[in-house]
This record gives C-alpha cells, sequence and structure tokens, in this order.
C-alpha cells in the first residue's frame, strides 16, 4: 500500500492581502497529478486545511474540486482528513455524508458517547486495499483543545503530571490500543496527528502557537514504537520527530510568510511492507509563485534603492508576479520610506508585500524596563508613546512627532493609544 502525506494547505490564506487562490489551484492540481503518477492509495491530510475557522465560499470549492478531480482520476483512492487549529471542526464535518460516499473521512473533533466517554472507535480509520480488505488502521486524532483529552484522574493529579499532555499522550495510547486489537498480521498502524511536538521546528510569522495552559510541546513518546508511520501537521519545515525515519512533518506545500523561502516545500510518499514502513520517499512541490527577499541582508537605504532599480524580472499577468519583501537598515525614522521604494519599482512585475525595516540603534537598558502594574495604571498615552519611539528608534522622539501625537490624542478624545 502507498499513501501520500501532506497537511497545512492553509486554503483561502493572504500573504499580506494579496490572494494566493492561484497558488493552491496549482498546487492541488499538481496534488492530483501526483496522486496518479505515483499510483497512492491513501491521501493522508493532516490538518489546517483551510487557513481559518469561517473559510470563504472559493476556498471550499477549491477543496471539494480538489476531492473530485482526485476521485475522479484514482478511483480507489482513500482520503483521510482531520481538523488542524485553524479549522473550525464543525464546519470540516457538516459535509461529511457526501464526502464519505466519495471515499473521504474527515475526523474534526473528538466525540463522546451518551455516558460522556470518549468515542475512540470514531478516531479509528480501516486503511483498504483496492479487494476491499483492510491492509492498515488509521489513528485519525485531530488538533486536541483541553476538552477533547481524557480527564486525569486523582492519582495523576497528585503526582504533579500535566493535565493536557498526559490526556493527550493517553488518548494516543487508547486510540493504540484499540488499532492493535483490530490489526492481524501483517496490518500496519498508522497514526496522524496536529500538534508541536517537543524540539520541533517552527517557521517564523506564520504558525500560530498552540498555547494551552502554558503547555506548547508535546512528547514523542506518546506514540508506541509498534506505530509504523506517523503523519504529522502543524510545523510548516519538512522534519523528522525525534531523529525517526517513520515519524514526519510533511511541512506546508506552500511558503506561507517570507520565512520559509529559503527551503523547498513537499509531500512525503510512504510505502507499507505488511505492518512496517518500507520507505519514505520526499516528493517536491513546484513553486508557482516566487518570493523575493531584496538585498538578501537588510542593508542602509541607497543600496536597497540601487538593487530594488536594478532588479531584472520577466513580464507576468499579475497573478504570477513574484512577492516582494524589502529588507532595509534605518538609522532612524525615515517617512517617505514606502515612496522611494515604491518609486524604485514603478514599472516592475513585481507585487510589494512587505517592508521590513531594520533599527541600526540598540534599544536602551532602560527602554524595556519592566513595570509594576501600579507604575502601567499611571502612565499616560503620551508616556506610552515616548517609551516605544525610544525603544524602537534609540533617541528621544522629536517635538514634531510628539505634537502629532497630541493632536491626534485630542481628535480620538484622549485615547490615541
Amino acid at each position: 500500500m502507498r499513501l501520500l502525506h501532506t497537511s497545512d494547505w492553509h486554503l483561502g490564506q493572504t500573504l499580506h492581502n494579496f490572494d494566493r487562490a492561484y497558488e493552491h489551484a496549482c498546487f492541488l492540481d499538481w496534488l492530483v497529478d501526483t496522486l496518479v503518477a505515483e499510483d497512492i492509495d491513501v491521501l493522508l491530510v493532516a490538518g489546517d486545511i483551510f487557513d481559518n475557522a469561517n473559510p470563504s465560499a472559493a476556498a471550499h470549492r477549491q477543496l471539494y474540486r480538489f476531492l473530485q478531480q482526485a476521485r475522479a482520476r484514482v478511483p480507489h483512492l482513500q482520503v483521510v482528513v482531520i481538523a488542524g487549529n485553524h479549522d473550525s471542526p464543525g464546519r470540516l464535518e457538516a459535509p461529511t455524508p457526501l464526502l464519505e460516499a466519495h471515499g473521504t473521512i474527515v475526523v474534526g473533533n473528538v466525540a463522546r458517547t451518551a455516558d460522556g466517554a470518549i468515542d475512540v472507535e470514531r478516531l479509528l480509520v480501516p486503511l483498504r486495499r483496492r479487494d476491499g480488505t483492510v491492509a492498515a488502521w488509521c489513528l485519525a486524532i485531530p488538533f486536541l483543545r483541553p476538552g477533547d483529552v481524557p480527564r486525569a484522574v486523582a492519582e495523576d493529579a497528585e503526582l504533579g503530571l500535566d493535565p493536557y499532555l498526559h490526556g493527550t499522550t493517553l488518548l494516543y495510547r487508547q486510540a493504540f490500543a484499540l488499532a492493535q486489537s483490530r490489526a492481524t498480521d501483517g496490518e500496519a498502524i498508522i497514526a496522524m496527528g496536529h500538534c508541536h511536538m517537543v524540539d520541533g521546528q517552527s517557521s517564523q510569522d506564520s504558525e500560530r502557537r498552540i498555547v494551552i495552559g502554558g503547555t506548547e510541546a508535546l512528547p514523542a513518546t506518546m506514540f508506541d514504537p509498534a506505530v509504523a508511520y506517523v503523519a504529522l501537521g502543524h510545523l510548516h519545515l519538512a522534519q523528522r520527530v525525534g531523529g525517526h525515519e517513520h515519524r514526519r512533518y510533511c511541512g506546508s506545500p506552500l511558503p506561507l510568510s517570507f520565512s520559509e523561502v529559503g527551503y523547498q516545500h513537499q509531500v512525503l510518499r510512504i510505502e507499507l511492507d505488511g505492518p512496517a514502513t518500507k520507505s519514505v520517499m520526499p516528493l517536491q512541490v513546484p513553486r508557482a509563485v516566487q518570493l523575493l527577499r531584496v538585498p538578501a541582508q537588510p542593508a542602509p537605504l541607497e543600496e536597497v534603492i540601487a538593487a530594488l532599480e536594478a532588479l531584472e524580472l520577466p513580464d507576468a499577468p499579475l497573478h504570477q508576479q513574484p512577492f516582494l519583501e524589502v529588507r532595509v537598515l534605518l538609522e532612524g525614522p525615515e517617512p517617505g520610506l514606502r515612496a522611494r521604494i515604491e518609486a524604485a519599482l514603478n514599472g516592475k512585475p513585481v507585487r510589494l508585500a512587505k517592508i521590513e525595516p531594520t533599527r541600526r540603534h540598540a534599544t536602551p537598558e532602560n527602554a524595556s524596563e519592566a513595570l509594576s502594574l501600579d507604575q502601567l495604571a499611571q502612565l499616560q498615552p503620551d508616556d506610552i508613546f515616548r517609551r516605544l519611539w525610544t525603544q524602537r528608534f534609540g533617541d528621544e522622539a522629536p517635538p514634531e512627532q510628539l505634537a502629532a501625537f497630541a493632536e491626534l490624542s485630542t481628535a480620538l478624545g484622549g485615547d490615541a493609544a
């Protein structure tokens, strides 16, 4: 049996207010072709299908169009989808009767039985061969919120165990035990999850932190050693978990911020051999639209302007033009910064997505000094403005800026801060 592991599509995402529907359409078309070319039996989508809990109609259409085309071209294909922290579990599960009729299983939340116990049975998905016989079992565990996990028993609380960490581990072990009771010789057990594992490497700017009562990362020990493959979502950088070849984040298929431009995005092809994983093969996703950082490192404004004026790019329609982040090193405030950058880019087929200023001045020690609650309560809006200015620019706020802030504060009734 061959599986394809992908996650973190983030359909509907915008990059600094630029629509990315074209890039997502290119990825989904490529994915359908890959399912055919690689002769895939099961597609695993480990969460964050959508970028937010209330996705647009266009984002929904992209998902359903993909599922329809994938099933039409690979009639035996099974699709297993779990919800991520960006997804709305209820919205994701709403079309379940229609999706299941076409080979797609969606697990958005952790259901409970009439007596309040977790319905572990619902989290177990049989993966079938083309002749209908079961070849593997998938633990389809969506993103877990505190109310989704088993409640810690009194003894665990007395031992000081974190209720979320312990509850998550317990749920995975309960699901594994059920799968193990169903699996016969030669049937593999696959685990899916959307979570942040200990030592997982995050991407700056694009990943929403999962912080639950101060808890962020989960231990790899929650996966039984007998699990043949662990398919994870949430972290956008493809990586192994704990150095294990068969425990993986596949990463996002698109760079979701400029911090992700430096590595190749991918999906993973997994080949099972009975109860074990035979091979894990990365398949690189073509990048339909480039993300550029100019210059590569922050530089003084005059150097940046020269680099932008020298920028040569092929003509392209707007939806195919590269996104651009301009990185400039500033000595102090530069009120005309955007206008100068836009002038240097005039007529060039590129979309200015972000200007990233870096200040040369170090932050004075007293600028970030912690304040007590009483001190915070006594601060006036102009005090906060002065502190922020000093923190960002390393100097006292000039009189004309203080006067402008006072005028704005007055116009807003004193609530400018």
